[in-house]
């Protein structure tokens, strides 16, 4: 008898001790303790990211890529610049994936074997702002190309990044779209990047092109009124390209991979289409339908927005 009810109190303290084992003890008293799976860290920890200033600028990946830095225990070394500057890091070897908006060079640079694939996965759009009072009456053009127009017609003073960004391209085809050559005093070539053309548009009260998130997360918006936005001229679609390992063999090929296959899951594309919508009310970026990558997503695409078809990516072996 004394056995047994020995037994069983051995029993009753194993449990307990094994109760007590499940709980963790923080400042504010027991928890339950963490059941998470610790982050293996890769190989190759460390991923280049070349990128253009207007997902920086704007806030999108600091806010997005401390989660897939905790989610897989890579670090991502972000440089931001033109889309020009940005694309060229992916030639000298200084990247291992581009995350850029200008499809014409960002076709050059796939064409030229830099890189495997081509995948646009979300868009924006472009704003024309300017001074409040509106002297050139943009506001009342129905084209990005015909309030261009309006602003050489009055000689209102434009402000360029004139940087071969993404945004300065962009701002040449709707030129060109208007059949005018930009020239005279009235047009400023700033070669800069996006923050301080917004600053000189709002020192000088010029009008400039610039995209919508990083007007809204600029300080000095307040000094400029966002006059034309969502025109079929404007949208900005943002693609991303992995570097080639048979250009450069130190590529960290498994790294972009990972960044790719994790931006474009349904993670990834949650965070993007609620980027903005605490911070300014509203979604800022849009992710686009993906069917053909190699990892199932969903989108949360802007109702009868334009789509553009996503590449698979041939990176695994």
């Amino acid at each position: 008898m004394k056995k047994t009810l020995a037994l069983l109190l051995s029993l009753l303290l194993a449990f307990s001790l094994f109760a007590c084992g499940e709980k963790a003890l923080d400042g504010d008293g027991l928890t339950e303790a963490s059941t998470t799976e610790p982050v293996i860290i890769p190989e190759n920890p460390v991923i280049r990211l070349s990128t253009t200033t207007s997902v920086n600028d704007s806030g999108l990946l600091p806010a997005i890529v401390p989660v897939f830095e905790a989610a897989t225990g890579y670090t991502v070394e972000i440089t931001s610049a033109g889309s020009g500057a940005a694309i060229e890091k992916g030639r000298t070897g200084d990247a291992d994936l581009l995350l850029v908006h200008s499809k014409a060079s960002e076709e050059e640079f796939l064409a030229e074997g830099w890189s495997p694939a081509r995948i646009p996965f979300m868009y924006n759009y472009f704003v024309i702002v300017g001074p409040a009072n509106d002297p050139a009456g943009v506001a009342s053009a129905t084209s990005a190309s015909e309030a261009l127009k309006k602003i050489a017609e009055s000689s209102s003073t434009f402000i360029s990044r004139g940087d071969d960004s993404g945004t300065h391209k962009a701002e040449l085809k709707i030129w060109d779209t208007a059949g005018i050559t930009p020239a005279g005093d009235w047009y400023v070539s700033a070669g800069q990047g996006m923050g301080a053309v917004l600053n000189m548009a709002a020192e000088q009260q010029a009008y400039t092109l610039t995209d919508k998130a990083t007007y809204l997360a600029h300080e000095q918006k307040s000094q400029l009124a966002m006059l034309l936005e969502k025109n079929d001229e404007l949208k900005n679609t943002y693609s991303l390209l992995a570097i080639s390992p048979e250009k450069w063999p130190d590529t960290n090929i498994a790294g972009a991979q990972a960044f790719i296959e994790w931006i474009t899951s349904a993670e990834g594309y949650k965070l993007i289409d609620e980027y903005g919508v605490n911070e300014y009310g509203e979604q800022l970026f849009f992710t686009m339908p993906a069917e053909s990558l190699t990892v199932p997503v969903t989108s949360n695409t802007e109702p009868d927005a334009p789509t553009e078809e996503a590449t698979t990516l041939p990176l695994a072996a």
